[in-house]
């Protein structure tokens, strides 16, 4: 058995660990990488972000050839197969590991593609597919392993017609009915998705209000554009069991209702990949859902053992994840470092959704002194030229200083949208103010020209 040593391994090549690796080598440090799946990229490329995002491009392209009247000269409404769609989605897929293999081998990181097991606390023995072990010594180890899809021990997922969000990216036809279970960021985004080729969807929420943790008007906005596109949203409501067969799957709630539709995809929760690194073996141990606990240095209860990405919990986000590894390797490399805690929301619903900040609830109750500016898309020359008419920019202010407490967007471009706002909010002082939208000048016309309009709304309720 071959035996390597390095000054820092990570495990997983996601957003968080590939931020890692190529900062540590950047920074004269010795490098390993050990990824499970042949190819590189993580979940974040092969089944997560990469993917569901380029399929909601394709999707939103072919709803706006058939509702645009211009295309009509050309042609009727066209009808497309999830199968034949996905098949366009996964050049980007290419694209990005192509890309992502450059960067490990410009930057001179070791690949190790196998399982990575720990023997003791600076020591992995990685199995690679044909069973053969290699042992890797590190000074430093970073854990970026990512989740999947928490799957439910009484749900029969061998059945051909029950998926998760991992498993539906394989599905080989177009379902006419769908049943979610799970109405979260991922549930909802795949409402969208396939609502958008023409599939009626079933949306199973446990809550009572669609991703409670956004602004309400944005929330209720989401719920009325689901429904809008045949989808039938269901609020608290629980599985008691549910059964396939050879036609399709049928779901047996605890409020005794019953629903049948072609297929069932099951989105609600997703569990860290920490059950195959053999933690015991070095005394750490994950919660209930898989994760690790780490510190605000990103460092397990093993301080030279770092742990960066979904495989921790919260936000579970790729933009997120990329900066926490960025800055778990900053902290082992005794360089300047931040614990990232504020992150904007993307929910890439159609229409997408982005915010930042606090939403009008957190600060009613805070009896915080706000005021709402509002801009809506129908009203800017921009969405009128791109047929975009939906949603709004909503900025949330002090009714005196000013100073800005959240944005709130809903439409298209939302996640673009946000980071003007982000950035004026993440300025000290009272250069976060309302006044810079109108003391600046923006392009025109722009969908970021929305913050002027918003702007002199808002002042304009200003006494």
């Amino acid at each position: 058995m071959a035996i390597h040593n390095y000054d820092v391994v990570v495990i997983g090549t996601g957003p968080a660990g590939e931020s890692a690796a190529i900062n540590a080598a950047k920074h004269g440090k010795r490098v390993a990488v050990v990824e499970k799946q042949p190819i590189l990229g993580g979940n974040c490329t092969h089944w997560g972000t990469i993917p569901s995002k380029a399929l909601r491009h394709q999707v939103k392209q072919i709803m706006q050839f058939n509702t645009n009247r211009m295309f009509r000269d050309i042609g009727e409404p066209r009808w497309f197969s999830f199968p034949r769609v996905m098949e366009r989605s996964r050049i980007t897929i290419d694209q990005q590991v192509e890309m992502r293999t450059k960067f490990y081998a410009r930057n001179r990181i070791d690949l190790f593609s196998g399982v990575a097991r720990f023997k003791d606390e600076h020591t992995l023995l990685v199995r690679d597919r044909q069973e053969a072990l290699e042992e890797l010594v590190a000074q430093k180890i970073i854990i970026a392993t990512g989740s999947r899809p928490y799957r439910p021990a009484d749900i029969n997922f061998r059945h051909p017609r029950i998926y998760d969000s991992d498993s539906v990216l394989s599905l080989s036809h177009t379902p006419r009915t769908l049943i979610i279970f799970g109405a979260g960021v991922i549930g909802c985004e795949y409402a969208s998705i396939f609502s958008g080729l023409g599939v009626k969807v079933d949306l199973i929420n446990s809550r009572d209000r669609l991703l409670s943790f956004l602004d309400d008007e944005i929330s209720d906005a989401l719920s009325y554009h689901l429904r809008k596109h045949g989808v039938l949203i269901r609020h608290n409501e629980e599985y008691e069991r549910v059964e396939g067969d050879e036609s399709g799957v049928v779901v047996y709630l605890k409020s005794g209702k019953k629903l049948r539709a072609d297929a069932f995809l099951w989105a609600n929760g997703r569990t860290g990949n920490t059950d195959e690194l053999g933690l015991e073996n070095i005394g750490l141990e994950a919660n209930g859902r898989g994760q690790l606990q780490v510190d605000d240095h990103y460092r397990t209860a093993i301080p030279h053992i770092y742990a960066a990405g979904d495989v921790i919990g919260w936000p579970s986000l790729a933009s997120a994840a990329y900066d926490q590894g960025l800055n778990a390797c900053d902290e082992l490399l005794e360089r300047d470092y931040r614990f990232v805690n504020e992150v904007p929301t993307g929910i890439y619903t159609i229409p997408e959704i982005s915010s930042f900040g606090r939403t009008e609830r957190e600060l009613t109750e805070a009896k915080v002194p706000y005021e709402v500016a509002q801009a809506f898309f129908k009203d800017t020359a921009r969405a009128q030229i791109t047929g975009d008419t939906v949603g709004m920019l909503k900025i949330l202010f002090h009714q005196d200083t000013l100073e800005i407490y959240g944005i709130h967007c809903f439409g298209d471009q939302a996640s673009e949208i946000v980071h003007i706002g982000q950035a004026i909010m993440q300025q000290k002082g009272e250069a976060n103010t309302l006044k810079y939208f109108v003391n600046t000048t923006f392009n025109y016309p722009t969908m970021a020209e929305a913050y002027r309009v918003a702007a002199q709304n808002g002042l304009n309720r200003v006494f």
